[in-house]
């Protein structure tokens, strides 16, 4: 057992100052004063230091210049988990694209058997797509989009361990299919859609909980007759998002309009490529067979579609609160406890609080990364 001193703690809840968080083996044992604590107890100071719970990333279609689709292995998620570190992101999703059946077996075997080993270093899969709207599909390969059938519905459902959460079109797909994934323990997120309000909706009565990359790929509010899919996300009292706060993706003033409407359930998303804690230097990479080019930290094709970010969790932490205009805690729980929630595990990830893993990331003054630290122990 010992002591961590920081100058201030995010439990997920509340900054506290003058608390030391305890540690005993991979979990934390308490929070308390620091004048309180026993004599015997190690310290480990970090002066100046802002602890907070690891950041956890819902949608991670690579780092560090790889990308999971490129390379479906256990050595990709070991990279992207090392790279991860950096940014102080200790938990995320790996993002398999709209690809071949072939290539979601083998995601999900991969995921399975790593998680196994890591449970909590990736709690699961994010499939993005197949099953989406042509008309909203991005930079996805449009070969590649296609219905959901049968015989992937059972693989799905039959997975649903491993996978944490499913992008899906709710207008070009069965509500009983998103029904029976949902009540499998799949996520299921409204994503690459086209859908009216109406369909939106349906889909959330369906079992939709969630809405990946929110205003991107998806019909918005185009005016007081159209609500479209975003106005149905703010009209849910339910339905959670995530947004990408790198300021190419979204622009800020929405991001502040999105918190406001949807508060807790709005969780910060990187959905980085291999541009995102890449050597420097590095300036293209294969994105499903498209070449996607980095130029002014923006990934974009040949026809200046956006190919995913080179965001990292703590610059979307830094511009939530620079640009975005929300609070610390705000954007600290964007990061750490809302995503948490999002995925059923805030008893053991995103809040710093006792029993939970003692995953946590140390920020200075400027919100950059100090040290991150991995069931108890320092990773960097």
């Amino acid at each position: 057992m010992f002591a961590l001193t920081p100058d201030s703690v995010f439990d997920g809840q509340t900054l506290h100052r003058n608390t030391a968080v305890v540690i005993a083996g991979e979990r934390i044992h308490g929070l308390m004063p620091v004048a309180e604590l026993d004599a015997g107890i190690k310290q480990h100071p970090l002066p100046g230091a802002l602890l907070c719970a690891g950041f956890i990333d819902l949608q991670l279609n690579g780092c560090g210049g790889v990308m999971f689709n490129h390379d479906i292995s256990a050595a990709t998620l070991a990279h992207m988990h090392a790279t991860n570190l950096q940014s102080g992101t200790t938990s995320f999703l790996p993002t398999l694209i709209t690809s071949p059946d072939q290539d979601m077996h083998r995601a999900v075997q991969v995921v399975s058997e790593y998680r196994a080993r890591h449970p909590y270093q990736v709690p699961g899969l994010h499939l993005e797509g197949p099953y989406t709207n042509m008309a909203r599909r991005g930079i996805h390969p449009a070969a590649q989009i296609r219905p959901l059938n049968d015989t992937m519905l059972e693989f799905l459902c039959g997975h649903a361990n491993d996978i944490a959460m499913l992008t899906l079109a709710p207008e070009v797909n069965r509500d009983s299919a998103i029904t029976r994934i949902s009540k499998a323990g799949i996520r299921v997120s409204m994503g690459h859609t086209a859908a009216s309000y109406e369909e939106a909706m349906a889909g959330f009565a369906a079992g939709i909980g969630f809405a990946t990359h929110l205003y991107n790929a998806m019909t918005p509010t185009a005016n007081g007759r159209l609500p479209g899919a975003v106005g149905a996300v703010y009209d849910s009292l339910t339905v959670g998002a995530g947004i990408i706060a790198d300021g190419h993706h979204v622009h800020y003033a929405n991001i502040r309009l999105a918190h406001r409407l949807l508060g807790t359930r709005l969780c910060l998303v990187t959905d980085a490529t291999a541009a995102a804690g890449a050597p420097e230097g590095f300036d293209q990479f294969n994105f499903c067979g498209a070449t996607v080019y980095v130029r002014n930290g923006q990934c974009v094709d040949e026809n200046g579609t956006l190919g995913g970010s080179a965001l990292t969790m703590a610059e979307g932490v830094r511009n939530l609160v620079k640009h975005a205009g929300l609070s610390l805690e705000q954007a600290l729980a964007m990061a750490s406890c809302n995503p948490a929630c999002a995925l059923g595990l805030e008893q053991h990830i995103g809040l710093l609080q006792a029993g939970r893993l003692a995953n946590l990331v140390a920020l200075d003054q400027n919100l950059q990364v100090i040290a991150t630290m991995v069931n108890g122990r320092f990773s960097v």
